[in-house]
């Protein structure tokens, strides 16, 4: 039987790394992202690097019923899932006094809602999976963030939500890792992609973890047995105090 995995979020950095690695390794794929043209090139290229099959689901993580659509797309073509990786999310600055309501309530809904409805919504795939992969269970892999950890200014609202996220994957494990199924959150500080962009003028691009690093961690992930549990994973950067992003 073909493993498969979901991966919100793959159109571009960690999710496109993610993506191509479980992709070389033989894994058949459901990407999601927001820009469908640029989603169906990806797709493309991750059948051409070795995915035997992959479905590409345009979305916007913060409408509602998108968790029961993107779920509902992967078990219609696989049946059951592997791997799920809870990726996608948004962030942006401001201190807690003047951060707008209106981007407070965008960051929860794509932050928090979302992963929480297709970790819901992707259950039943996930203990199918578990049962066809009895050695290594199924995985869970949620990228948070150091900023869930360690407290950073002007970061309050994406910080609450990464570490809501380390918390909810810690409570899942408590209910689902007994059953073969387990989650990992992977906490780290800025990595060099286009959603770190904002801050390169102060932290230099070739100062951030790379995305390679993140695609490493989730490898050894998927090779654990399924006895072994792994909640959280904190990665910071080289000759900082490992408390800051």
């Amino acid at each position: 039987m073909t493993n498969s995995a979901l991966i919100t979020g793959a159109s571009r950095g960690i999710g496109l790394g993610i993506a191509h690695r479980l992709a070389a390794q033989g894994y058949a794929l459901t990407v999601t992202a927001r820009d469908a043209s640029r989603l169906e090139g990806v797709a493309a290229d991750l059948r051409r690097a070795g995915a035997p099959d992959v479905v590409a689901v345009s979305a916007d993580m913060a409408a509602p019923d998108t968790a029961e659509t993107i779920a509902a797309a992967h078990a219609d073509r696989f049946g059951s899932m592997r791997a799920l990786v809870l990726n996608a999310g948004v962030g942006s600055a401001g201190a807690v006094g003047e951060y707008p309501m209106r981007r407070f309530d965008k960051t929860v809904a794509v932050n928090l809602t979302a992963p929480f409805a297709l970790l819901q919504a992707s259950l039943p795939l996930l203990r199918k999976g578990a049962a066809d992969n009895p050695d290594n269970g199924a995985k869970v892999v949620a990228v948070s963030s150091i900023t869930g950890v360690y407290a950073e200014a002007n970061l309050a609202v994406y910080g609450a939500t990464k570490a809501a996220l380390i918390s909810l994957v810690e409570t899942f494990n408590a209910e689902q890792s007994g059953n073969g199924i387990a989650a990992t959150a992977i906490a780290p500080a800025y990595v060099d992609t286009d959603m770190s962009d904002w801050t390169k003028d102060s932290i230099p691009a070739e100062s951030m973890l790379t995305v390679n690093d993140i695609v490493e961690l989730v490898d050894v992930v998927m090779r654990l047995s399924n006895r072994a549990v792994l909640s959280k994973l904190v990665l910071s950067r080289a000759g900082v105090s490992g408390y800051v992003a």
